[in-house]
């Protein structure tokens, strides 16, 4: 990329090191659109070398110097005026004088932190990137390279379940249960729905992931709400005892860790929205917020001793052929033994599960996949039913129904 403006006469190459074989990620550009950019962890240094190319063979060029600087920086869209910088380092790379032909500068940024990841919202954008400037009296030359930066977690430790019993006072109690509370990005969101009481006519039911961004603080909070997926769990008019499968799969669709108060400026969370629809168009929700976090690669360690192992492999396999016509009988003997052993016994699938998914059994008895998994946290206990939320201005008549939060 060039920038070209009055008196301009050279351009900037950045070259990142290992860039050729460097992981990359996608960014969503602030006008919606989406880059490649190379991938960065927190830690990890962020080194190459700059090229200044003159435009001119044999021209001149007079600079005050050149450095680059290695940046964190938080962009309110509200507040452009203003970019809020968690992270500024700076090299240089020359100091002032005259350049007469390309010139290249290796650079070094050393186990640079890079406390957060990468975001580009409805009203905040999180970037991290290189600038290098070529200092002059009338106009610099400058250029900015982006890379993107991913937050990596480590498995939690304590993943309750979450469970609850939700409802409309002598009208509609439910209890619904998601097997964790915190999940990776690739994760997949298993849960149940067991009707203890239906008396109003219930048509719809669907469950949707909502990410809420929240940026400033105090009087200029901003919020914004986001539909990233929404799910038909049930069609149809439930009865008492039904109990219905939920199977949410996180991983096509564009997710974030969940951030909290990133450097006191915006926050990002994650909730799962049951939502409820009666004949009459009344839509009763409950929302329950999820944890996620991004779960490295799992890398295979190198074998070292991979040349060695494929000498002597060799070797075994010469020896082995000295004996292979006395044990072939053998050989075949013990395959039709093996073979008998695995007709008798058939590995079990976990889709033989199914057979019972539509039994009235309640979650909580033998067998049930939430059976490992440690009990709600004391602040909701089971025998606390908890009211659903009705919209506003979403049904013609309320029946005595608006007895809710």
């Amino acid at each position: 990329m060039s920038f070209f403006g009055f008196g301009q006469s050279a351009e900037i190459e950045v070259y990142l090191d290992g860039q050729e074989n460097r992981k990359t990620a996608e960014v969503k550009t602030e006008d919606g659109k989406k880059e490649r950019l190379y991938l960065y962890y927190d830690g990890e240094t962020v080194s190459g070398k700059v090229n200044v190319c003159l435009k001119k063979p044999g021209s001149k060029l007079e600079h005050q110097g050149i450095k680059i600087e290695f940046i964190g920086q938080i962009e309110m869209f509200y507040d452009r005026g203003n970019h809020h910088e968690f992270i500024s380092l700076v090299k240089e790379l020359a100091r002032p004088g005259d350049m007469i032909a390309h010139s290249s500068y290796p650079f070094e940024f050393s186990c640079v932190e890079k406390p957060f990841e990468v975001y580009t919202g409805a009203n905040v954008r999180l970037r991290y990137f290189l600038r290098v400037t070529v200092i002059r009296r009338l106009a610099d030359i400058m250029k900015e390279v982006d890379i993107a930066v991913h937050t990596l977690s480590s498995y939690p430790e304590m993943n309750n379940s979450i469970k609850m019993e939700v409802g409309i006072e002598d009208c509609l109690h439910i209890e619904f249960e998601y097997n964790k509370s915190k999940y990776h990005l690739k994760d997949v969101i298993v849960g149940k729905i067991y009707f203890l009481l239906v008396r109003i006519k219930i048509k719809h039911m669907e469950i949707a992931i909502i990410k809420r961004e929240t940026t400033g603080s105090g009087a200029s909070t901003f919020t914004e709400n986001t539909t990233i997926a929404k799910y038909e769990i049930m069609d149809g008019a439930p009865v008492r005892g039904e109990s219905i499968p939920i199977r949410v799969f996180l991983a096509g669709y564009e997710l974030t860790p969940t951030m909290r108060d990133i450097n006191k400026k915006f926050s990002v969370r994650y909730f799962l929205n049951l939502v409820l629809m009666d004949t009459e168009d009344r839509r009763y929700f409950k929302q329950q917020e999820i944890t996620l976090w991004r779960k490295g690669d799992k890398l295979r360690k190198p074998n070292l001793q991979a040349p060695a192992i494929m000498a002597g492999t060799q070797n075994l396999q010469n020896t082995a052929q000295q004996y292979q016509q006395t044990d072939d009988k053998e050989d075949k003997d013990e395959d039709k033994e093996g073979e008998e052993e695995e007709v008798q016994q058939p590995v079990k699938e976990d889709f033989l599960r199914v057979q019972g998914s539509q039994s009235t059994d309640k979650l909580d008895q033998s067998g049930d996949p939430f059976e490992q998994r440690e009990e709600s946290p004391k602040e909701s206990p089971e025998n606390q039913i908890h009211n659903m939320t009705r919209e506003a201005g979403d049904g013609q008549n309320d029946n005595g129904n608006d007895s809710l939060e």
